[in-house]
């Protein structure tokens, strides 16, 4: 009885000088191409595997429109640059992230999160995971997520007619992160959503000093992926410019070697991770998330 006296006081006072546990960093997820926000096969699985691994954490899955259909839908055919709107605005109204929170994309829900972080500082990002997302774009549609397929036919016609046109770029989320190395200039010209965010006519400042703010960024690759085309652009790498064969990584292209986003700088500070993960678009084991993707949201 005597070493329980001494025990008690002892445990007190070091929770008087520790004082109480600091809770877990919220984090806001954005889901891929015809998914939504609460899919409990998806979005909703990857809630609740985060929610059990972190206890308290709060968890903001987003969801553009009133409900999953309408955010599903959207995920194909709302501007990206109005999706990304509403999404700040959601951020800066959620009491629960003023103090700052991780971000974590599913495959297109990673350029657009990181459009949030370049364009929305407010609530501050500190850490942003992308997973599978597109930050060079794509140049193709090989293969679409589950019943969508026939969306995808429709897309690919869509695109090869005119990418590059007004009303496709206003009304396809995926012509706003299509990159023909073919056309370059058409791209850089006409892309109202890929080209401005990856600085293409021209240096925004704030864009840059706002994504040197995060922590760490992340980019996760799938090593063999047959949805992304070509797959190195989820690890900021593209098609070498004039042709689509041979692939460069993101250290060899003009982005990263006049540093108009910082990621050179970010990678020489450590602030880039790039990580691989067998099997195709999005398909990783719970032990690969846990042992990955949760140290940086703790």
């Amino acid at each position: 009885m005597a070493a329980l006296s001494v025990v008690v006081p002892v445990l007190a006072l070091l929770g008087l000088c520790l004082g109480p546990a600091a809770a877990a960093t919220p984090l806001v997820i954005w889901h891929g191409m015809g998914d939504s926000c609460c899919n409990p096969v998806s979005m909703g699985y990857i809630q609740k595997l985060v929610e059990k691994k972190i206890p308290g954490i709060y968890v903001l899955s987003l969801k553009i429109g009133s409900n999953m259909i309408q955010d599903m839908e959207n995920s194909f055919f709302m501007n990206v640059n109005d999706q990304v709107r509403e999404v700040c605005s959601q951020l800066a109204t959620d009491p629960h992230l003023q103090g700052g929170y991780n971000a974590m994309g599913f495959s297109q829900g990673g350029q657009f999160l990181r459009a949030v972080a370049q364009r929305c500082p407010a609530p501050p990002m500190l850490n942003l995971i992308s997973i599978g997302g597109q930050h060079q774009g794509v140049y193709g549609f090989p293969r679409c997520p589950g019943e969508s397929s026939h969306l995808c036919d429709w897309i690919r016609k869509t695109l090869d007619l005119g990418a590059y046109t007004k009303a496709v770029q206003e009304h396809l989320v995926q012509a706003e992160y299509w990159h023909d190395p073919l056309k370059e200039e058409d791209y850089r010209k006409n892309s109202i959503f890929l080209a401005d965010i990856n600085q293409e006519r021209g240096i925004n400042e704030t864009y840059k000093k706002n994504l040197m703010a995060l922590k760490k960024f992340v980019m996760v690759k799938f090593l063999n992926d047959t949805m992304v085309d070509p797959p190195i652009s989820e690890w900021f790498g593209f098609y070498k410019s004039g042709q689509a064969k041979e692939t460069i990584p993101l250290q060899e292209t003009l982005l990263y070697k006049e540093d108009r986003l910082g990621l050179q700088e970010m990678d020489k500070a450590g602030k880039l991770v790039f990580l691989g993960v067998k099997g195709d678009h999005l398909h990783f084991s719970e032990e690969w998330f846990d042992s990955s993707i949760l140290p940086f949201l703790q």
